[in-house]
C-alpha cells in the first residue's frame, strides 16, 4: 500500500495542542479558515477559559459586522474541546502551543510522532526553542516544522516559517501553502536561536533594560522615546510586562546560550526583578505597577 501523503488539500482536520494566549487563537484561526479543529488542554480550567475566550472573539466579530452569526456557529461547530492528546491520533496536521520549554516539547512530540499517522507533519509556534531539537525526537525530521503565529493570531498577519536542515521542500511548501490560506504573510526563518521577530524584540528590549539599569533615562520617557519617536504602539518596557518578565528572560537567555556573545547579556535588573517574581501585568509589578484588570495603575 502506498503511503499517504499530506498536501493542502489533504488537510481537513487540524491539531492544536496548547489553549494558552497563543494556542486558543491559532484554533480559532484554523476554525475560522474551514478546518475541523481539535484544541487539546489538559487542564480543565485553562481549556474553559480558552473556550469561552474564543466565543466572546467570534462574537465581537459578529458585533462588528464582520462575520454573520450563522458563520459564528458554524466556526464553533468545527472545533473540539479535548483534554487527552490521544484526541490527536486521526488529525492531518498539528500545531503545538504548549508553554515554551525545550524539555516539554520534546515529551510532546515524542508523544505526537507516536501518535500521529506518519504522513503528519508535526508544527510548533515556538519563539526561542531550537527545531533541531524537537525534529531529533521524532521518526519524521523531514516533517517537523516551525509555524510562529505573531500575538494576536487572530489578527497579526505575520507568520514565520521555520525550517531545519533535514526540513524536506515537499513539508515546507505545504506549511507555507497553508500559511497563505489562513491569511497570513509567512517569512521563512533558519533554525537559529529566537529565528527573527524574537531576536530582534528581545535585544530591543534587553537594551532598554539597560537603559534604564545604567540610569540613562527614566522608564516612562523610554517608553515615550520609541512610542512618539519610532510609532511603537507600545515602549520597550511596558511590552517586556506585558509579554512576562520570566518569558522574556528564558528568551534573552536562549540568545545568549546560542551565540554566546556578550551583546546578548541579559542584563542584571531582569535578572533581579524575576528572581523577586515581579513578572509584569501577571503578578501586578514589574517596571510598572498593574490593576487586577491588568490596567496599568497611575
Amino acid at each position: 500500500m502506498t503511503a499517504k501523503k499530506t498536501s493542502l488539500k489533504n488537510i481537513k482536520k487540524i491539531g492544536v495542542l496548547g489553549a494558552g494566549q497563543m494556542g486558543k487563537g491559532i484554533a480559532q484561526v484554523a476554525a475560522q479558515t474551514g478546518f475541523e479543529t481539535v484544541m487539546v488542554e489538559p487542564y480543565d480550567e485553562v481549556r474553559k477559559k480558552a473556550k469561552k475566550g474564543i466565543i466572546e472573539s467570534l462574537d465581537r466579530l459578529v458585533e462588528l459586522g464582520k462575520i454573520k452569526k450563522k458563520e459564528r456557529d458554524q466556526i464553533l461547530d468545527r472545533m473540539t474541546f479535548a483534554k487527552d492528546i490521544e484526541s490527536l491520533n486521526d488529525v492531518d496536521y498539528v500545531i503545538e502551543a504548549a508553554v515554551e520549554s525545550t524539555a516539554v516539547k520534546e515529551d510532546i512530540f515524542k508523544s505526537l510522532d507516536r501518535i500521529c499517522a506518519p504522513h503528519v507533519i508535526l508544527t510548533t509556534n515556538t519563539s526561542s526553542v531550537r527545531l533541531g531539537k524537537l525534529a531529533s525526537v521524532t521518526n519524521r525530521p523531514e516533517k517537523v516544522l516551525g509555524m510562529h503565529f505573531m500575538y494576536p493570531a487572530q489578527k497579526m498577519k505575520l507568520l514565520e516559517i521555520i525550517r531545519t536542515p533535514a526540513t524536506s521542500d515537499e513539508s515546507y511548501n505545504i506549511v507555507k501553502e497553508l500559511a497563505i490560506h489562513m491569511g497570513k504573510q509567512p517569512i521563512t526563518v533558519t533554525d537559529s536561536p529566537c529565528f527573527v521577530t524574537s531576536r530582534l524584540i528581545q535585544t530591543f528590549i534587553n537594551e532598554a533594560i539597560f537603559c534604564l539599569y545604567q540610569g540613562v533615562s527614566s522608564k516612562e520617557e523610554i517608553d515615550a522615546a520609541m512610542r512618539l519617536g519610532m510609532n511603537h504602539p507600545m515602549g520597550p518596557l511596558e511590552l517586556a510586562d506585558f509579554i512576562g518578565l520570566d518569558v522574556v528572560l528564558s528568551m534573552q537567555q536562549a540568545l545568549y546560550d546560542g551565540f554566546q556573545e556578550p551583546k546578548y547579556r541579559p542584563c542584571p535588573l531582569l535578572l533581579s526583578l524575576v528572581e523577586v517574581g515581579h513578572l509584569g501585568r501577571k503578578t501586578g509589578k514589574a517596571f510598572y505597577g498593574y490593576n487586577a484588570d491588568g490596567s496599568k495603575k497611575v
